[in-house]
C-alpha cells in the first residue's frame, strides 16, 4: 500500500501547494473507517482507496478529487454517512463523495431499460460535477487492474459492464490512454485465448523483422532533424483489443493487417505541426481518406491533433499523430485537464474544454428522448461513434458522427428543416437520402412544403435527434390520420340514432370512458380500440343497451395500443370492475395490476412505464382467475360442500392447494375463474355465510410479481 507521505509526493510533484494536512486527515479517516475490510485478494481494503488516488494524481487532479478517492467508499461500506464526512471535510468533498456513491449504486449492466434509466442518472451525477465521474473511472480501472481475485462469473460481468460502458465513457471524456487500458484489461477476460494469440504474433513479427518501432522512430527524428523542425517522436504497437478491433471490422487476419502501429509527434508550435505533417508527406506516401485535422476542427471534449496514415518501410503503414504539448495534456487527460495544477496553481490549458459546457452538449442530445430505450440507443451512438465534419452551402461546419447521412445533417440544423427535407446535394451532386457522407464534405438540403416525415426514416437516419424527432412526427401523424377517421366513424354512428357527434357530447364520453378529452375518443375510434357501440352507449345508454355478447379478452382493457397485448399480473389478479394500471416490460407487452397493488411501490421511479388502463364495460367471461385463502372446519364432506358452493355460484375451480393441516381445520388456496369484481364478491358474500368456513379473504403475494412476464 502506498504511504500517505509518498502519496503527498505525488501530489507535490505538480501542486507544490497542495493541502498536506487535508490529504493526511482523509488518509487517517479512511484507514480507520475501513479497519478490519479486506478485498476479495486478502489485502487490506484501503489499499483500494489509496490506489484509486494514486491514478488521479497522474492527471494531475486537484486536493478535492484526491480527497474524495481517499474516502470514496466510506459512506457506501463503513459506518461513515454524508453528515461525518461533511462536518470533517466540508461540503464540497461531502458532495464529491456522495456522488460517487451514487454511481457506485448504479446497475449499469442491468436490463435495457433499466440500463438507459442509469444512464440517465449518471449523465445527471456528471452535470453536477464531472470530477465524480472521473473518481469512478479510476475506481473501476483500479478494480479491472486486480480483477482476477475475483469469482469468473463476476469478472465476466464487470468486463463486459467495462467494455460496454466505462471504456466508451472515458473515450467520449478524451482520456483516451484509459479507455485503451479498460479495454485491454476487459478483452483479457472476455476473450483470453483471442488476446494471447494476437501477443504471440506481435512476438513472431517482431522477431522476423526486428525493431519496427525503433527504426521507423529514429528515420522520423532523421526527417525532422534535417528540416530543422524541434520535435519529439514516441512509437508503439497497438493495444491487442485494438487490433482485434480492426480484425473484427475489417474481416482480416492478422498478417493481413497492415496499421498495427501508432507514432506521435510533440513539437512547440501549431505552425511546426502543420509543417511536421508537410516533412512526413514528403518523405512517406499518404494514405488516401486516411486524414483528419482536429486543430481547425477540434472534438467537443477539446482534443485537438492532426492524424495521418502513411506506407512506411517495407509498405507497412503507420498512425501518425501530430500536435503540441499543451494538445498532448489534453489529449492525455481530455475533460479532466479542467481541473489539472501546474507548479501549485490550476494549469491554464487553452485548448481545455469548459466541463460545463461540454456536459450541457451532452444532456441536450439526450433530453429530446422521451423513451428510455431511445436513449439508451442515442447515449451509445453519441459514445461510440468516431465524428465526421462537413459544411452548409454557407461554410458552416456541422459535426455528425460516422456513418451520417443527409437525414441527420438535416435534423442536426433544424428539425424544420428535417421534417421538409425532400432531397440532398452533396458536393453540388444530388445524392439519395441513405448517402453516407464523409469528411469535408458539403452538403445541401432540398425541402418542400408540406414534406413530413417518412417512417422509412428511421432506417437511414443515425443520430439520436434526428431518430427523435422522426419518431415525434410520425406518432403526431398516426394520431392525425386516427382523429380524423374517428371524427367520421362517430358522425355516422350517431346520425344513426338520430344524435350528432358534437364536442360536448364526445366530451361526456371521455370523462365515462375516463380518457382526455373528445379527440382522444376519436382517436382510440379511428384505430379500433373503441367500437362506435361503446362511444354512444357512454353518452346515451338506454338507446344503445348492453347485449348478452361478452367482451372477448383481448379487448378486455381500454387504453392499450393495437398492436399491444396485456396479461394480469399474478401478486395482486385483477378483475374487470376494478380501478388498474398497466406496467409495460421490453419485449414483454402489458401487465396490469391493480392500482392498490403493493408491487406498483417498485416501478415509482420509473413513471415512464406507467400507463393510464381502464377495463371494458359490459359482460366479461368467467376467465380470470383469483385465488381465495380460505381456513375450514376439518369435518367429513365440508370440502365438498364448499366445491359444491362455489361452482352454485357460476364460478370454476381451477386449482386447489392445501397450505396447513390442523386436526381440527384446514387451510387451503383455492383459484376460482370468476367475470369481474361483482362476481368475487357474491362468491366470498356466499362462502363467508357457510359455518363451516372459518374465515376467507382473497389472496394476494407481492413476491409473485417481478420484472419477468407475469403469467395471465
Amino acid at each position: 500500500m502506498i504511504a500517505v507521505d509518498d502519496l503527498i509526493s505525488l501530489v507535490r510533484h505538480y501542486n507544490p501547494k497542495t493541502d498536506e494536512a487535508l490529504i493526511r486527515d482523509a488518509y487517517a479517516f479512511g484507514r480507520e473507517m475501513h479497519e478490519g475490510q479486506t478485498r476479495h485478494s486478502g489485502e487490506p481494503y484501503f489499499t483500494h482507496p489509496v490506489a484509486v488516488a494514486a491514478i488521479l494524481t497522474e492527471q494531475r487532479l486537484d486536493d478535492a478529487t484526491i480527497v474524495t478517492a481517499l474516502l470514496h467508499d466510506t459512506v457506501e461500506d463503513t459506518k461513515a454517512s454524508y453528515r461525518t464526512v461533511e462536518e470533517r471535510f466540508g461540503t464540497e468533498i461531502a458532495e464529491l463523495v456522495d456522488g460517487v456513491t451514487k454511481l457506485t449504486n448504479l446497475q449499469l449492466s442491468s436490463s435495457e431499460t433499466k440500463q438507459a434509466e442509469n444512464f440517465r442518472k449518471l449523465f445527471m451525477a456528471m452535470s453536477r460535477d464531472l470530477r465524480v465521474i472521473l473518481v469512478k473511472l479510476a475506481d473501476r480501472l483500479h478494480n479491472m487492474r486486480t480483477i482476477k481475485a475475483m469469482r469468473p462469473d463476476k469478472q465476466s460481468q464487470k468486463a463486459r459492464e467495462t467494455m460496454d460502458i466505462y471504456a466508451p465513457l472515458a473515450g467520449r471524456m478524451g482520456m483516451q490512454w484509459m479507455r485503451e487500458e479498460l479495454e485491454d484489461l476487459a478483452f483479457r477476460v472476455l476473450n483470453p485465448e483471442a488476446r494471447a494469440s494476437i501477443i504471440r504474433r506481435f512476438i513472431t513479427l517482431q522477431r522476423e523483422t526486428g525493431d519496427v518501432v525503433e527504426r521507423i522512430t529514429g528515420d522520423m527524428r532523421a526527417e525532422l532533424d534535417k528540416a530543422g523542425i524541434a520535435a519529439e517522436v514516441f512509437g508503439r504497437a497497438k493495444k491487442p483489443y485494438s487490433i482485434w478491433r480492426k480484425m473484427q471490422e475489417k474481416q482480416m487476419g492478422f498478417s493481413r493487417l497492415s496499421d498495427i502501429y501508432g507514432f506521435r509527434i510533440i513539437t512547440d508550435s501549431e505552425e511546426n505541426c502543420y509543417g511536421v505533417l508537410g516533412v512526413i508527406h514528403r518523405r512517406w506516401r499518404a494514405v488516401p481518406g486516411r486524414f483528419k485535422d482536429y486543430i481547425s476542427q477540434p472534438k467537443s471534449n477539446g482534443y485537438r491533433s492532426i492524424h495521418t496514415t502513411v506506407s512506411g518501410r517495407d509498405g507497412k503503414r503507420v498512425e501518425v499523430q501530430i500536435r503540441t504539448q499543451a494538445m498532448h495534456d489534453v489529449a492525455e487527460t481530455g475533460v479532466a485537464a479542467h481541473w489539472s495544477y501546474r507548479d501549485g496553481v490550476r494549469a491554464e490549458n487553452p485548448f481545455a474544454v469548459d466541463p460545463a459546457r461540454w456536459i450541457s452538449s451532452m444532456n441536450e442530445q439526450f433530453d429530446a428522448e422521451e423513451d428510455h430505450e431511445d436513449f439508451l440507443e442515442a447515449v451509445k451512438l453519441e459514445m461510440y461513434a468516431d465524428k465526421v465534419f462537413c459544411f452548409t452551402p454557407k461554410g458552416d461546419v456541422i459535426k455528425l458522427p460516422r456513418g451520417a447521412t443527409p437525414i441527420d445533417f438535416a435534423y442536426a440544423i433544424h428539425t424544420r428543416i428535417g421534417h421538409a427535407c425532400v432531397g440532398a446535394k452533396v458536393d453540388g451532386m444530388r445524392v439519395p437520402l441513405w448517402t453516407r457522407i464523409k469528411n469535408g464534405q458539403s452538403v445541401e438540403i432540398i425541402t418542400a412544403g408540406g414534406q413530413m416525415p417518412q417512417a422509412a426514416w428511421l432506417d437511414i437516419a443515425t443520430t439520436g435527434k434526428a431518430r427523435a424527432a422522426i419518431r415525434r412526427a410520425l406518432r403526431e401523424l398516426d394520431r392525425d390520420r386516427y382523429v380524423k377517421l374517428g371524427r367520421e366513424l362517430a358522425r355516422s354512428a350517431f346520425e344513426h340514432v338520430g344524435k350528432r357527434a358534437t364536442d360536448k357530447a364526445l366530451e361526456a364520453a371521455a370523462r365515462t370512458l375516463r380518457l382526455k378529452d373528445a379527440d382522444e375518443v376519436r382517436a382510440r375510434l379511428g384505430s379500433a380500440e373503441l367500437t362506435a357501440s361503446e362511444v354512444l352507449r357512454a353518452v346515451y345508454p338506454d338507446l344503445v343497451p348492453v347485449g348478452e355478447a361478452e367482451v372477448a379478452r383481448e379487448r378486455a382493457v381500454i387504453g392499450l395500443r393495437s398492436d399491444q397485448g396485456f396479461d394480469r399480473a399474478r401478486c395482486c389478479q385483477p378483475l374487470p370492475g376494478e380501478r388498474i394500471v398497466g406496467i409495460t416490460h421490453r419485449g414483454q407487452g402489458v401487465v396490469i395490476h391493480a392500482i392498490d397493488c403493493e408491487t406498483l411501490s417498485r416501478y415509482d421511479q420509473q413513471p415512464e412505464r406507467w400507463l393510464d388502463l381502464h377495463w371494458h364495460t359490459g359482460k366479461h367471461p368467467a376467465v380470470y382467475a383469483v385465488t381465495l385463502d380460505l381456513t375450514i372446519g376439518n369435518d367429513a364432506g365440508v370440502l365438498g360442500r364448499i366445491c359444491t358452493l362455489i361452482g352454485e355460484q357460476k364460478a370454476n375451480i381451477s386449482d386447489l392447494t392445501f397450505v396447513d393441516r390442523k386436526p381440527d381445520f384446514y387451510r387451503l388456496l383455492i383459484d376460482v375463474e370468476l367475470r369481474d369484481a361483482e362476481h368475487l364478491h357474491s362468491v366470498l358474500s356466499a362462502l363467508d355465510a357457510e359455518a363451516d368456513v372459518a374465515a376467507v379473504e382473497r389472496y394476494r403475494d407481492p413476491s409473485r410479481s417481478g420484472d419477468k412476464r407475469e403469467e395471465p
